[in-house]
């Protein structure tokens, strides 16, 4: 069931009143075409609609639908969405929709803790693992495409389109604790670029896709008089996706991002208490593809790092440097009160999330 926006008969709410579209629900409007949310009317169960057109993405449904399946959904490290339901268009043979759960953004709220930042790179980091084993290459890991399942950080739900506010659009969403508190699953989503191959070896060579991350130095070239110039050119898919995943944790969880545009605007500040990982991802993200280490590498580095730091190291406060003195002075002393609460309560120091039968 779609919301009231898009059944017959709807009316503007916000006609005749002193409000503007966007401060109402039903004038918030998807920013991507072919995706949609709906709410599953069985059960009630918010799910989010994506359309799939075959002549742009011939295999997205056929790679997302596999690697939400037995005996492939069973794998512990398998961080990848579940689909509900192929549903065919009528009038276009074209587009297929996938009804699949509606997830959160990964780091909103924000990590709390180092513990908590390294659950959420492990998850990602195995489902990636998981990938390659199985001959599949993402090609298109960034920000946009990590998300996390919130249930068991709040029991209200957040709004599809602004997940700042309460899916009621009774004021803005909040999460009732911690991940430390209640674990959560995180996800990689997004298989439109993903490729499957039969074997990899010799290792495959593809034309490239230009995806979120376009600081990939196999794509951007050697001239600088022309941009991109290596997507002229057959590169090997999976060091790609270890260069991306490499510099997603760089800018998620070091130094920050920026936008490229508007003067290079800060759109995530630098994070402090995480420099342990820069050895690793600077190996992830050499220019030199052949250079860079496989998953399984990247995976056992990352066990060994963790294993080596201290509890009160995983559990300290993962701090922003753009916060304002004051307030991270308010943070620092909640965080500690909070901190030994989970410690006497024997809490892991690294969130565990507990696999479900799904």
């Amino acid at each position: 069931m779609l919301r009231r926006r898009y059944r017959p008969g709807w009316k503007p709410s916000w006609h005749g009143r002193q409000v503007m579209s966007f401060e109402v629900e039903d004038g918030q409007t998807p920013s991507w075409r072919l995706v949609l949310d709906a709410v599953r009317i069985a059960d009630r169960i918010p799910v989010m609609l994506k359309g799939v057109e075959k002549s742009v993405c011939p295999h997205e449904v056929e790679i997302t639908t596999m690697l939400g399946s037995p005996p492939l959904s069973s794998d512990p490290r398998n961080h990848c969405p579940a689909v509900f339901e192929v549903l065919q268009v009528p009038d276009d043979d074209d587009i297929q929709i996938m009804v699949m759960p509606l997830l959160r953004r990964h780091n909103t709220p924000r990590f709390e803790t180092v513990g908590e930042a390294l659950a959420c790179i492990h998850q990602i980091a195995e489902c990636v693992q998981f990938l390659h084993e199985s001959k599949i290459a993402h090609r298109d890991i960034h920000v946009l495409n990590i998300m996390m399942d919130a249930a068991p950080i709040s029991d209200v739900l957040f709004h599809p389109l602004d997940q700042r506010i309460r899916r009621d659009f009774r004021g803005r969403w909040h999460a009732s604790c911690t991940r430390t508190e209640q674990p959560v699953k995180y996800f990689l989503i997004d298989f439109g670029s993903a490729v499957r191959y039969d074997s990899v070896d010799p290792p495959p060579m593809e034309m490239p896709l230009l995806g979120g991350d376009r600081s990939v130095p196999e794509f951007v070239g050697d001239d600088p008089s022309q941009p991109f110039s290596g997507l002229s050119k057959r590169h090997n898919p999976f060091p790609t996706d270890v260069y991306c995943l490499g510099n997603w944790m760089r800018e998620e969880f070091l130094d920050g991002m920026r936008m490229p545009i508007s003067g290079g605007s800060v759109i995530q500040s630098r994070r402090i208490g995480m420099e342990f990982l820069r050895p690793l991802i600077d190996d992830m993200i050499q220019a030199d593809p052949s250079k860079r280490p496989s998953m399984d590498q990247v995976v056992e580095r990352l066990k060994s790092i963790t294993g080596s730091l201290s509890s009160w190291k995983l559990r300290s406060r993962l701090a922003k440097a753009g916060d304002h003195p004051l307030h991270r002075l308010y943070l620092s002393l909640t965080h500690w009160i909070r901190c030994v609460r989970l410690v006497t309560l024997k809490r892991p120091a690294i969130p565990l999330y507990a696999q479900k039968s799904e």
